[in-house]
């Protein structure tokens, strides 16, 4: 699983012109999902996501999470996040998992976040969707799940 954050002052999805999520001061999630993701998987991001100290306390550092300043958050499913680009110029998609197994792994994402109290907007899984946003800093963080062997 792999999540680009970006740390927002307001972020909202629009599909069809209708806007079916929108926040105020939070994150922007744009979350991927691969082959041999889980459930596990699911539970570590959104930990981690919650957890993130990348919001600014009185003094100006990083130390704040988005519990502490009641942020919100703004989950889109990307599956272009594994593009691959290495070969060619035209990117392949093979690596991001198909949508009978992401779409669900998406659902206990959002379930996961939204079980933690934080409001967590979405978009529609496969949608045509337009995202717009204001990054705060700007601050962009990228998260991939393969990287948690690497931590033992």
């Amino acid at each position: 699983m792999r999540a680009v954050i970006q740390r927002v002052k307001h972020s909202s999805v629009t599909v069809d012109g209708k806007v079916l999520g929108e926040i105020g001061n939070g994150l922007l999630v744009l979350l991927g999902v691969t082959h041999t993701d889980t459930e596990k998987e699911v539970n570590w991001m959104a930990s981690k996501v919650k957890d993130l100290r990348i919001f600014e306390d009185a003094e100006g550092k990083m130390n704040l999470g988005l519990e502490d300043i009641k942020g919100e958050l703004l989950v889109i499913s990307q599956f272009t996040l594994y593009g691959n680009c290495i070969k060619g110029r035209r990117p392949g998609f093979t690596d991001a998992a198909r949508p009978d197994l992401a779409e669900p792994l998406y659902e206990k994402f959002l379930e996961k976040c939204r079980s933690f109290g934080i409001k967590t907007e979405c978009g529609e899984f496969g949608a045509d969707m337009k995202v717009e946003l204001l990054n705060d800093g700007p601050v962009t963080m990228i998260i991939d799940t393969k990287d948690i062997a690497n931590l033992k």
